[in-house]
């Protein structure tokens, strides 16, 4: 019942709610009307309503990872009018599990995520911020996604169930981070019988453009205020990419 109530605080911006099972939610952080650049946060699993946002570990959930990078957006390119989106809008796998090692859950969030993209206002580009089993997600959305989509950036990733960034689409701007000591990184890219999530994003053969992640560790720090991960992922938000500070 807090949770509902925090949702529901004057200023918020809830842009879907469903309290059903474990529970969905989107909020927006900026103008989605007027914005010329708009970020979408994909968060991983062990997602719903009750770790939408958090006190504790704020910027490891979806409402505090979309408010840093909506805020360093701010600050990186203030003549950028940007908005920012906290997608947890799909059922997420629950922790280390079958579900998290297969696509099914992820196939079914990618429909939704193709329905959300195709309803934003505006002409301004999009780009996808995707977070551990989220980059699964936004790897099976991928292929089949609005032109307005511009960059697929991926942070943590298991893998996106495509051999290489020109498998996301030869027209969208493929961007992969990892911190040093990111359990995930010891996890197998493989993909066999339909368990795992294929080639490793991080891969000098993925051909993703690989950002720097100063200042952040372990797997969830990637959104957290002053780490160089999050002015990346900011840089690449706006279209600045001149600022994204590679490997």
């Amino acid at each position: 019942m807090n949770r509902f109530l925090s949702l529901r605080e004057e200023g918020r911006h809830i842009l879907a709610f469903d309290p059903t099972g474990l529970g969905r939610a989107a909020e927006v952080f900026g103008d989605l009307e007027s914005a010329e650049r708009i970020s979408v946060v994909v968060p991983g699993a062990d997602v719903d309503l009750l770790t939408f946002e958090r006190t504790r570990m704020k910027y490891a959930a979806p409402s505090g990872m979309a408010e840093a990078l909506h805020a360093q957006q701010g600050r990186s390119a203030p003549a950028v009018r940007s908005a920012t989106i906290a997608w947890a809008d799909y059922t997420a796998p629950r922790g280390v599990s079958v579900d998290t090692a297969t696509g099914e859950l992820a196939r079914a969030g990618a429909d939704r995520l193709r329905d959300l993209l195709a309803a934003l206002p505006g002409e301004g580009g999009i780009a996808l911020m995707c977070h551990s089993y989220g980059s699964v997600v936004c790897g099976l959305a991928a292929g089949n996604l609005p032109e307005r989509v511009t960059d697929i950036a991926v942070a943590a990733s298991p893998g996106v169930r495509a051999g290489s960034a020109r498998d996301l689409g030869e027209d969208v701007r493929v961007w992969a981070m990892r911190t040093p000591d990111d359990w995930i990184g010891d996890v197998p890219h493989l993909r066999v019988a339909g368990i795992g999530h294929g080639a490793d994003p991080m891969s000098e053969s993925f051909g993703a453009r690989r950002l720097s992640t100063g200042g952040a560790t372990g797997h969830t720090d990637y959104f957290v205020p002053g780490t160089r991960s999050l002015e990346n992922l900011a840089a690449v938000g706006t279209g600045a990419y001149h600022s994204a500070e590679l490997r």
